[in-house]
């Protein structure tokens, strides 16, 4: 993927002289979050709002990136860790497991420096686990069983696909309340740098949901149970789920 401009975004950054790389690369944004310096290289985010005639304001995350790289099979020399995001993107939408959007990506190769541009809209009205987990004991019991279905729905759909996440934080899934959505929530995945089929299935599979649990403190055993009971479409108290319980080492949770 060399380049690529979503067409439902096309006139915000055509309106606003933002519809080439080299604009978009000396946009003055300042980052979200401490620049990464891993792999030797330099990739930071920043929020841009734009306006476009007869359209709403969206908000974009501008991510930006120099010698940021990774091995694929598909590059096996190298390539920005965003160019495998973007891929990973369009396959999760292709797959129908729900993820976030790509507005914009493109990467060029410049005086022997590897730079990216990925751009991703802001999801509106959506809020991460870590969010709604931190007013936990203020949530009402049935708008909390929700919640879990929309997340074992949204685990078991991606393992179903036979993908795994790689960096299944909670702060990675976001929800909106939706009232057309089959649990009540659309949720929905983000950060899919690290994502890739999965190879070993088992393993991978508790290693995502590992990871999901790590920051969730204030679910008990029943709330992972019922999580469980979604994602293996299987009774609370099956055996199937007992099993799981203990090799994720849930029951005293």
């Amino acid at each position: 993927m060399q380049r690529f401009l979503a067409p439902r975004y096309q006139l915000y950054f055509q309106q606003n002289q933002l519809d080439d790389f080299d604009a978009l690369w000396s946009l003055d944004l300042d980052p979200v979050d401490a620049p990464n310096l891993e792999r030797g290289g330099h990739s930071e985010v920043s929020r841009v709002t734009l306006d476009a005639q007869g359209l709403p304001s969206r908000t974009f995350f501008v991510k930006r990136q120099t010698n940021h790289l990774g091995r694929s099979l598909q590059r096996p020399l190298g390539e920005p860790t965003f160019a495998r995001e973007a891929r990973n993107v369009a396959t999760f939408h292709r797959l129908n497991i729900p993820a976030l959007e790509t507005a914009y990506f493109e990467e060029r190769k410049n005086a022997g420096r590897w730079q990216a541009i990925l751009i991703t809209p802001e999801l509106e009205g959506y809020a991460d686990m870590i969010d709604i987990h931190s007013g936990w004991p203020d949530t009402p019991e049935p708008t909390r069983a929700r919640i879990i279905d929309s997340c074992g729905e949204l685990l078991r759909t991606l393992h179903k696909r036979r993908w795994r996440h790689g960096s299944l934080y909670a702060k990675h899934v976001f929800l909106r309340a939706d009232d057309a959505a089959l649990h009540g929530f659309d949720a929905r995945f983000i950060d899919l740098e690290k994502s890739r089929p999965l190879l070993v299935a088992g393993k991978e599979k508790r290693r995502d949901l590992q990871i999901f649990a790590r920051r969730l403190t204030q679910w008990q055993a029943e709330e992972w149970r019922r999580l469980l009971s979604v994602y293996l479409e299987q009774p609370m108290e099956s055996r199937k789920v007992g099993r799981w319980m203990r090799a994720l080492k849930l029951s005293e949770a």
